[in-house]
């Protein structure tokens, strides 16, 4: 292996590698106007748009307010750039060597694992459940499990050790209880000597969670060195068992539940099978027109079964009792209309349904749906509605079924849920894509199915609603990122053979945009857990024409290996400055605080830099606090598996330097740097050096 690095007169040279500077510097009805390409069949020709009766009824208002209106506008991307959520990093990607001995915390979903019904105790849900714990344990992992849990989940609930029994049966290891209340972390590493799976008290019952308290989250990490998220159910929330206790933890993937969750929520909003329908039960459509304008812009077809119908209608110009307008909802449900009719896709309200005598309760009839008459209450769907309906879904190849067929006035399971259910389990055997959501749909699905997938079930519909709005799940972007597969490096560098500079926490990239303009023989990247700065940067890689440099928005603590691996280059230096906060999922966290800013350099990832490092290559540590530089330094020599030492310890003893570089030998400082050095401060800089050690 050739010299990387020589110093020569004061300038350190790498070779023809990298050169570093001695100096410091500052710096229905169907509306179907001509017929979707999908749904041209004998029930679309029947039901055609009337567009008479949509211009009679204010359609060049309803046109207007569509084009001057972006109030429910859905945030979501195009079809090609259908990525709401951040790749993240999963329990089944993470080094599983990483979990010997590691204190892993796990939130899970109560219902999936505390349920009453035996059958649910072999489906899909429970099993992901129980195999992200199970898979946890035999890692060598100690395990502390969390959740909330209600009687109404399961009647036998009473405390903690009822629950854990419960568990404890279901996993088929012994789970015991743990209160959190300690006071210190040994207190807690002393319990953990008496099992490896614990199960921490109800959280339910502290108002700290649902308030995402700093304090609480903090204490519900103690002692825990990974956080493991299994309760994709609760991802829409913020809470300090979901979001809180990421700032705390070296690691925070997602669970095999957690993970499997996702991925039905992205099969949901792929058009990959034509026809497309999508069954809209449920009500309150004013909170949900960003998630109705997202559908309607993507699907072949919408039918409206619940109480979100009669707004349809009322937008429609149909006589609708008063008593079933929802308030403020007009002008969001025209907009809806207007986006099908724009699109050539067609909308299905009930044309019928079973009514109740308001004096009567027993007493049953049918109206049209235009003309319920007064003293009648809505209470299911009408038999023709059923039929209609029944005709438009047998040409489907992809259906989404989300919220309840029900009414103010129905009993909890409606005749109408229990036949739609029936329909689409004939489909489904037919090869037709369903997906079914929400508790009621779900019910029903199972009653009448017993084979139906879990995978094509989605029981909480809130948070795909909040995910067709195009809204970010806080319990996701908790998460770690993790970077997708097969990089593409011709395009992120012009020559991707030339040896490869990382700068873990790249920050606003004035130190790596430096370099990338100074040294076109080398290739520069930055890892950066913010966004936004990412964005930033790559903009400035464009404007400004840099082949050399590229920025990935990701957590490095456990991406690294992953990313920089596949490179086809050497990596030849790595850099971490300032600010060691973007290592970890954590916005605001104490920055003066040393204790914050060193205790995020992970084990697992100076491992990583220290295998993938080429012989000779070079790590760059600075900070502006002597503590947190001296620390590094520690935790790389104490895990470097012999291979690191201080760079030219002869040169630091000849310029009476001492253990730290006096000046930046870069030449190119970052913002951070830039701004200790303004203020007079002083910076804290040493470079360790590989070479083969002893392993």
């Amino acid at each position: 292996m050739f010299q990387l690095l020589n110093s020569v007169d004061g300038t350190l040279s790498l070779s023809n590698k990298l050169t570093f500077y001695a100096f410091p510097t500052k710096t229905s009805e169907f509306l179907h106007p001509k017929s979707s390409p999908y749904l041209v069949n004998k029930t679309a020709k029947r039901w055609r748009f009337r567009g008479v009766r949509l211009s009679l009824r204010g359609g060049s208002e309803a046109a207007d307010h569509v084009k001057s209106s972006n109030k429910f506008k859905a945030n979501c991307c195009d079809e090609g750039e259908m990525e709401p959520f951040p790749h993240v990093q999963t329990l089944r990607k993470f080094p599983k060597e990483e979990l010997v001995g590691k204190v892993v915390m796990v939130r899970f979903d109560s219902t999936n694992l505390l349920r009453e019904e035996e059958q649910d105790q072999s489906s899909q849900s429970v099993s992901s459940a129980v195999f992200t714990i199970k898979y946890l344990h035999e890692a060598g992992a100690k395990i502390i499990l969390v959740s909330d849990w209600r009687k109404k989940t399961n009647s036998q609930l009473h405390d903690a050790e009822t629950v854990a029994d419960m568990i404890s049966s279901v996993i088929q290891h012994r789970v015991v209880t743990i209160k959190c209340d300690y006071s210190a972390v040994l207190l807690k590493m002393e319990v953990l000597k008496k099992a490896d799976i614990f199960l921490l008290e109800n959280l339910s019952e502290c108002k700290e969670e649902v308030a995402n308290n700093s304090k609480f989250a903090e204490l519900l990490s103690l002692g825990v060195d990974i956080f493991v998220n299994d309760s994709f159910s609760q991802s829409h929330k913020i809470l300090a068992s979901t979001v809180g206790i990421a700032r705390f933890c070296s690691a925070c993937i997602a669970g095999f539940h957690f993970e499997e969750s996702l991925c039905q929520l992205k099969k949901v909003a792929r058009t990959n099978k034509r026809p497309y329908v999508a069954i809209i039960g449920g009500g309150n459509l004013y909170d949900k027109a960003a998630a109705l304008h997202f559908l309607v812009s993507r699907c072949d077809g919408v039918v409206f079964v619940g109480m979100m119908s009669f707004q349809i209608m009322h937008a429609l110009g149909l006589s609708v009792p008063s008593y079933l307008v929802e308030p403020g909802a007009y002008k969001a449900a025209l907009d809806i209309i207007q986006i099908a009719h724009d699109r050539n896709i067609p909308i299905l309200h009930p044309m019928d349904f079973w009514c109740m005598n308001e004096h009567l309760p027993e007493k049953m009839g049918i109206f049209p749906s235009h003309n319920i008459l007064d003293g009648w209450l809505p209470v299911d769907l009408g038999p023709r509605s059923l039929n209609e309906l029944n005709s438009l879904l047998v040409k489907c190849k992809k259906i989404l079924w989300i919220g309840p067929v029900k009414f103010k006035f129905s009993g909890q399971c409606a005749d109408g849920a229990s036949k739609l259910a029936q329909a689409l389990n004939e489909l489904r055997q037919r090869n037709c894509d369903i997906t079914v959501v929400g508790n009621m749909a779900c019910q029903a699905m199972v009653m009448e199915s017993k084979c139906v997938l879990v995978n094509d079930m989605i029981e909480n519909a809130s948070v795909l609603w909040e995910f067709f709005k195009g809204r970010k799940l806080p319990g996701v972007m908790a998460l770690d990122r993790a970077y997708p597969f097969g990089i593409d490096w011709k395009s992120a560098y012009c020559n991707p053979a030339q040896p490869l500079v990382v700068d873990i926490g790249s920050g606003s990239g004035l130190f790596l945009l430096g370099m990338a303009r100074r040294r076109k023989d080398l290739n520069f990247l930055g890892l950066e857990i913010n966004s936004k700065l990412v964005r930033r940067c790559m903009d400035s890689v464009h404007q400004y024409g840099i082949q050399n440099g590229y920025f990935i928005v990701t957590n490095a603590t456990t991406t690294f290996r992953s990313i920089v691996s596949s490179y086809p280059g050497e990596l030849v230096l790595v850099s971490i400055q300032d600010n060691l906060y973007h290592l970890v999922q954590c916005p605001n966290p104490d920055f003066n605080n040393p204790e914050h800013r060193w205790r995020m350099l992970q084990r697992s990832l100076i491992k990583a830099v220290v295998d993938l490092l080429a012989l000779d290559g070079k790590i760059f540590l600075q900070s502006d606090i002597e503590a947190v530089a001296l620390r590094m330094k520690e935790l790389f020599l104490k895990n470097g598996k012999g291979k690191l030492n201080l760079w030219n310890d002869q040169y630091h003893a000849r310029m009476n330097l001492g253990e730290w570089l006096e000046e930046n030998p870069f030449g190119v400082m970052s913002d951070w740097e830039q701004h200790v050095i303004d203020r007079g401060d002083p910076m804290y800089r040493l470079m360790l050096s590989k070479s083969s050690g002893i392993e």
